[in-house]
């Protein structure tokens, strides 16, 4: 299974995800079956990842999908009725974070003194996340999902930092499908486990339906069309959102 077939899957996936998230009517499984829509496009990322050819673009164009994502989701939960409803949707701030990391720990196996500088960098801008709305009043106004957009941080994106991690850690064990599988099962165990002990639900079991589908790689790229799928993540959460309020 190519590139281009898992990120239609995930596509899929994550329109039922989505169907369940803004319209009551839908069966709770559509947001189970929604758990593997990001693993799957994680997994395209990290291969992705890999084999481009020129990784500053690749990460300028995942910052620039996230910074536009900030403004849209702000720009809709504040001037579009109703007031709030369409939420924050970012996935492209997680993956730029992973691709940063995988890119400094590299670098700092190549060179110490350069990845260092990389490391301070990405504290800087941790630090910057939390100090600017001191000095930066309108700052003060965002919500944290907003601000992350224009200043990733680790802890405080759609994901969070254990699904930055998982990105990360499953990139260096790629080549080893037992390692791969090994790593993914026991982060949908612990994932799994903090959803029972906080919530008493199971939706996050949901992430093992992508497991089978990423053992079926072929590390075969597909048709082209990146662009259709950056286009697609906010056309589509706009059109569920203005259709829900819609028809509510």
């Amino acid at each position: 299974m190519n590139t281009f077939r898992l990120k239609m899957i995930a596509l899929i996936l994550m329109v039922i995800d989505h169907i369940g998230l803004y319209f009551a009517w839908a069966p709770g499984w559509f947001r189970l079956l929604g758990r593997g829509s990001y693993p799957l496009f994680l997994f395209c990322m990290i291969w992705g990842y890999h084999y481009t050819h020129d990784r500053k673009k690749y990460l300028l164009r995942l910052y620039l999908m996230g910074v536009f994502m900030g403004f849209f989701c702000y720009a809709l939960n504040n001037f579009v009725e109703p007031l709030g409803g369409y939420g924050n949707h970012n996935i492209f701030v997680p993956m730029f974070l992973v691709g940063v990391l995988i890119s400094t720990i590299e670098m700092f196996q190549k060179d110490t003194r350069k990845g260092t500088k990389m490391i301070l960098a990405i504290f800087a801008v941790q630090f910057l996340y939390y100090l600017l709305p001191s000095f930066l009043p309108f700052l003060r106004n965002l919500d944290g999902d907003i601000r992350t957009a224009f200043l990733p941080n680790l802890a405080i994106n759609e994901y969070g930092f254990a699904f930055v991690a998982l990105g990360v850690v499953l990139y260096f064990v790629r080549e080893s499908r037992e390692q791969f599988c090994a790593v993914y099962l026991l982060f949908c165990i612990y994932q799994f486990s903090l959803e029972m002990l906080s919530a008493g639900s199971c939706l996050q079991s949901g992430m093992i339906l992508a497991l089978p589908l990423m053992m079926k790689y072929n590390r075969q790229k597909g048709p082209g069309m990146k662009y259709f799928f950056y286009i697609f993540y906010p056309a589509h959460t706009f059109l569920l959102f203005w259709l829900s309020s819609q028809f509510a």
